[in-house]
């Protein structure tokens, strides 16, 4: 469902992508197991809500019961405003959370991000306690230009998705980053996989979904696997 919802630079396109799995038959429907705001890659190298480790991101998130927004930062697609070098994008993202909290109001708010994305979702996740857990994929955590400061000492729940071979994000420096997170926390590394994820963005989703599909609050860390 495409839609506009109020944000600080004006009116941010978007759109819901639904819960896929049904309830049982003859069961009460519990509405969606959580409310998730996803992030887009940067705004000038072509990122947007419809990127294809985004789409599919959602997807497996909405294959585990999750309603999952994902929205245009301000100046991209029909996004009023102009890209704000990080600051702005973050309060993008908390209007995000802000709207899926009229629209499910009760239900859990999660984060998630890919690249740019996953550093605004990561860190205005971290320091928002209406944010419960937290998911970034590719995030660009050598980059001087991102500063990762609230995610560092954050305790809510962490997942993370990284292709072995990304050039951008390199492995190495993510595990860098893993190991001084604290728990909870998990990895999985998508085998071959550039950082656009290119020809392999379905992976993504389906590591969100194994990742996701039986996480309870608390669960503590189960795995670190290579996909």
């Amino acid at each position: 469902m495409s839609l506009r919802f109020p944000g600080p630079a004006g009116a941010l396109e978007g759109l819901i992508d639904r819960p896929s799995r049904k309830p049982e038959p003859d069961s009460e429907d519990p509405g969606p197991r959580a409310a998730v705001i996803f992030a887009h890659a940067h705004p000038l190298r072509g990122g947007t809500m419809h990127t294809k480790a985004v789409y599919q991101g959602a997807k497996g998130l909405t294959r585990i019961g999750c309603a999952v927004l994902r929205f245009n930062f301000r100046g991209v697609g029909a996004s009023t405003g102009a890209f704000d070098g990080g600051d702005g994008e973050l309060d993008d993202f908390r209007a995000g959370v802000a709207f899926m909290t009229s629209q499910y109001p009760g239900v859990p708010l999660w984060g998630a991000g890919f690249s740019f994305g996953s550093w605004v979702a990561l860190e205005a996740g971290a320091a928002d306690a209406r944010v419960s857990l937290l998911v970034g994929i590719a995030p660009p955590v050598a980059r001087q230009e991102y500063r990762f400061e609230h995610i560092l000492t954050c305790t809510k729940p962490k997942f993370f998705v990284q292709g072995s071979l990304d050039e951008t994000c390199r492995l190495k420096d993510l595990r860098a980053f893993y190991a001084a997170l604290p728990e909870p926390k998990e990895l999985v590394v998508i085998d071959g996989a550039d950082h656009l994820f290119s020809g392999r963005a379905a992976e993504v989703g389906e590591a969100l979904e194994d990742l996701l599909a039986d996480f309870t609050p608390d669960r503590g860390r189960v795995k670190d696997t290579d996909a």
